[in-house]
């Protein structure tokens, strides 16, 4: 069993708006197999872990955690069609295995869930899609006037957008 739903929405200064603000953060549930977790969490730098896993493993508490705490830093790459998130070593973690046309789920306690690669597909665009939902019915993000930051937004939303889309 597999789910992950999003119970609130706000910004780092808890607010329902910041035009200011790039990263969306929001209260979390997740369920995989027995194990029951609630964590705060950047739930936009979430979404896009998530979108990565529906094509590449996650081994954890390698780079990113599922649910990190934080981003501090979205790093571009060259062509600023990909983003790395750096944040704190806080949040949850759990490994994701493409295996026998689906996923397994692996929780730190070493417990396991399957779920077929199509429910799984389902669970994650329902996650993303509601964070980007959100940030639709936000005032348009002020993009930083530093080049760096800027171009690591950028990066974020061109990577997310190319996963949704595949």
């Amino acid at each position: 069993m597999f789910t992950i739903e999003i119970k609130k929405f706000y910004w780092i200064k808890k607010e329902d708006d910041d035009p200011d603000d790039l990263c969306l953060h929001g209260d979390v549930s997740l369920i995989i197999g027995n194990e029951f977790f609630e964590y705060s969490c950047t739930v936009s730098a979430s979404a896009l872990y998530l979108l990565k896993t529906l094509t590449e493993n996650h081994v954890i508490h390698q780079n990113n955690q599922m649910l990190p705490c934080c981003g501090y830093f979205l790093i571009p790459n060259d062509t600023d069609d990909t983003v790395e998130i750096s944040g704190c070593s806080n949040g949850i973690d759990w490994t994701v295995i493409h295996c026998n046309g689906g996923v397994e789920l692996v929780t730190e306690a070493g417990n396991k869930s399957y779920v077929t690669i199509e429910d799984y597909k389902k669970i994650v665009f329902d996650f993303v899609d509601k964070v980007q939902a959100h940030y639709e019915k936000c005032k348009p993000k002020n993009l930083p006037s530093d080049d760096f930051t800027k171009r690591g937004y950028i990066a974020f939303w061109n990577e997310w957008k190319r996963r949704r889309l595949a």
